[in-house]
């Protein structure tokens, strides 16, 4: 299963990268106009650190979540089925071909035209999947796209939210598949209704 996404996101990356070349006469890698006015390496460095650091607090409030809300561990439950079917490989490629598939796409080639905003509320709208978590894991993906945009609009370089969007995956891939959601204790009665 595993190799049609990666065959996918790897066609979505080629494919981002020639459109962009050959229509706009420029490469998705970079911000045409950044916040911050950095020089090349710095660029990099900044972007790359401020991605590393934006995805490890991504995946401790999502451990955080499915330790402590009832909307994310269901989301967690729902998912462990197609990442438990991963080998580890599989998690590292998958992780890194959705990174750079989905960052050249919506940030590098996307958010130049259509905003910081409008790149975020699609790419949420994209992250569909069946089951009663819909909704709680479209909102989720529009606010880590707003915030991988805000980083690339910001240093002017893909590097980091590519780093970012590789790390939340990969890790995140890991713990769905070798972590189960310990089932709650029920305390019975009105307490139980709100514990979620």
């Amino acid at each position: 299963m595993y190799r049609w996404g990666a065959a996918a996101y790897a066609l979505l990356s080629l494919a981002v990268v020639g459109a962009s070349w050959f229509w706009l006469d420029r490469l998705p890698f970079a911000h045409p106009d950044p916040w911050l006015q950095l020089s090349g390496a710095m660029t990099h460095a900044y972007s790359l650190l401020l991605g590393l650091v934006f995805g490890g607090l991504l995946v401790i409030s999502s451990r955080v979540s499915v330790g402590r809300f009832r909307w994310a561990q269901r989301m967690h439950a729902e998912f462990r089925p197609v990442a438990s079917q991963l080998s580890p490989s599989g998690v590292v490629v998958l992780a890194g071909l959705s990174a750079v598939g989905e960052e050249l796409a919506f940030r590098g080639l996307l958010q130049p035209h259509v905003g910081l905003l409008i790149q975020a509320v699609l790419f949420g709208l994209l992250h569909q999947m069946p089951g009663p978590s819909r909704w709680v894991w479209c909102a989720w993906a529009g606010v880590v796209g707003l915030g991988l945009g805000a980083l690339f609009a910001l240093t002017g370089s893909l590097l980091g939210p590519i780093a970012a969007h590789a790390m939340v995956n990969g890790l995140n891939l890991s713990y769905l598949k070798h972590h189960d959601v310990p089932a709650r204790r029920s305390v019975g009665g009105l307490l139980d209704r709100g514990l979620g």
